[in-house]
C-alpha cells in the first residue's frame, strides 16, 4: 500500500496533480481542497498522503493534504455506491469539519449540492455517515466531532414510530406510500429497530436510493 509520496510538483489543477518522484512520474486524483492547499508548481521536497485504488482494469492513486481528508475517502469509498471520484466531489464541496456538521444534523440540503448527488442520494449518504461517524471515535476525533450525535442519546422510539418517521422520510424523498410500504416490510425481524437503521434498509431495498 502507498501511503504517501514526496516530491516536485509538476502539475496541480482542481482534480489532479503530477508528482515528480525521483524521475517518476504519479498523477494523483485530488479534491480541489487539496489542490489549493498544495505549493506552487516547480516546488520540491512536497508530501502528499495517498490511497492506492485497485480495480480490475486499472491502478488509480488519490491524494490528500490532510489525514482528516484522507480518513473521509476511506470511509466514504467503503458505502456502496460511492466511488472515489464521488468521494472527492463530496470533499471537494465539504473541509472535513463541515461534512460532520452536515451529517450530525442530517442537512440534506447541503448534501444535496454536492455535484453526482440527489436528494436520494444525499438522505442515503447521510444516513450512512451517520453512523460512521457514531461507530467511529478516531474519526470523530480527526475532524473535531467531540460529542455523540443526538441519536446517540435520544429515547428509543417504538416499533410503530420508527416504521411511520421512516414512511414519512422516504416520502418525503420523492417515493410513493406503496414503495416506502414494501420498502420497510421486514425491517424489525432485520434488526433495523431504529430511525436510522430502518432508513437504511429500506434505501437498500429501494436500490440504494439511488
Amino acid at each position: 500500500m502507498i501511503v504517501q509520496l514526496t516530491g516536485t510538483l509538476v502539475e496541480v489543477l482542481p482534480t489532479h496533480v503530477v508528482l515528480d518522484v525521483g524521475g517518476v512520474g504519479y498523477e494523483l486524483g485530488v479534491s480541489s481542497s487539496t489542490a489549493a492547499a498544495l505549493p506552487q508548481v516547480g516546488e520540491a521536497g512536497v508530501t502528499v498522503l495517498t490511497r492506492l485504488i485497485v480495480r480490475e482494469d486499472a491502478m488509480d492513486l488519490y491524494g490528500f493534504a490532510t489525514r482528516e481528508e484522507r480518513a473521509l475517502f476511506d470511509r466514504l469509498v467503503s458505502i456502496s455506491g460511492v466511488g472515489p471520484k464521488l468521494a472527492l466531489s463530496v470533499l471537494s464541496t465539504f473541509s472535513p469539519a463541515q461534512l460532520a456538521t452536515v451529517v450530525a444534523t442530517q442537512d440534506i440540503g447541503r448534501m444535496a449540492q454536492v455535484p453526482g448527488v440527489g436528494k436520494r442520494k444525499g438522505q442515503r449518504l447521510l444516513v450512512e455517515l451517520e453512523g460512521v461517524f457514531a461507530k467511529d471515535a478516531e474519526l470523530r476525533g480527526l475532524v473535531g466531532l467531540a460529542q455523540p450525535s443526538l441519536a446517540d442519546t435520544a429515547p428509543v422510539p417504538t416499533g410503530a414510530s420508527v416504521a411511520s418517521e421512516a414512511t414519512d422520510a422516504l416520502l418525503s424523498m420523492g417515493f410513493s406510500p406503496q414503495e416506502a410500504e414494501l420498502a420497510l416490510e421486514g425491517h424489525e425481524d432485520a434488526g433495523a429497530t431504529t430511525i436510522e437503521k430502518a432508513l437504511a434498509y429500506a434505501l437498500r431495498r429501494l436500490g440504494g436510493g439511488a
